[in-house]
């Protein structure tokens, strides 16, 4: 198992541990959250729109909201418009998000090294048949699981380290493609605790509108790790589209 933080540390977790799992199931049952995203248009390049035109003869729970990505291939911005439906099938069926009980055992320190200079790492996203997009990844978590070290890579989304990571549990016990986990590191600090309690269903496993990035292979492990979200409810069978 990972190696243990200090009693302190695990209470910490512990008790934030609730709040977190409260705030999680608002998130993404809100009207911007990955339940509510029911369209997403990509734009030619010699093609106009408007938010206005996009929302013309919708209900007036939808909004819609710009999006932009560098393309695949050529790396030229690319814009689309994106449909968030605050009264969306996926949310009149969410029930709840199955999570492992808190394990603090998978509470766990790694050290943190920074890169002198921005480093890119290829990710493969979902919905790219194979291509990889760069992310900046600005520095190394290292840590030993029962005998086996990891380097694993994180990179940037907005202010916080994000880690994809796997697991032997992917595609039976939790989501197929990996679950993501935030990973709060203070600057210039060289340690930092990943809690997997807290690992989460990335936001294409609400909603196929959303294009998520895939564990790289330095971030699979060969161990399942039985913490964390695992998969959302619905009912009546319901899956997300």
């Amino acid at each position: 198992m990972p190696p243990l933080v200090s009693p302190a540390a695990v209470e910490a977790a512990r008790a934030d541990w609730e709040a977190w799992r409260t705030a999680r199931l608002a998130s993404v049952a809100s009207p911007a959250g990955p339940l509510a995203l029911v369209e997403t248009h990509w734009l030619q390049p010699d093609e106009s729109a408007s938010l206005e035109d996009a929302l013309s003869g919708r209900p007036d729970t939808v909004r819609a909201t710009w999006i932009e990505r560098s393309h695949i291939g050529t790396g030229e911005t690319e814009r689309g418009i994106r449909l968030w439906d605050a009264a969306s099938p996926a949310i009149n069926h969410f029930v709840t998000i199955d999570t492992y009980p808190f394990a603090p055992e998978w509470v766990a320190e790694a050290t943190f090294t920074p890169v002198s200079e921005s480093r890119l790492l290829p990710f493969e996203h979902m919905r790219d048949d194979g291509g990889t997009r760069d992310h900046v990844v600005p520095g190394d978590i290292t840590f030993t699981l029962d005998g086996t070290a990891y380097n694993l890579a994180a990179f940037e989304d907005e202010g916080t380290l994000l880690l994809v990571v796997g697991d032997r549990t992917n595609g039976s016990a939790t989501y197929g493609g990996g679950r993501f986990l935030h990973v709060h590191h203070e600057p210039g600090a060289d340690r930092v605790v990943l809690d997997f309690n807290r690992a989460f269903v990335p936001p294409c496993g609400f909603s196929s509108h959303f294009n998520c990035p895939l564990p790289p292979p330095g971030n699979r492990f060969g161990v399942p790790i039985e913490a964390g979200e695992k998969l959302p409810v619905f009912l009546d069978g319901y899956l997300p589209h």
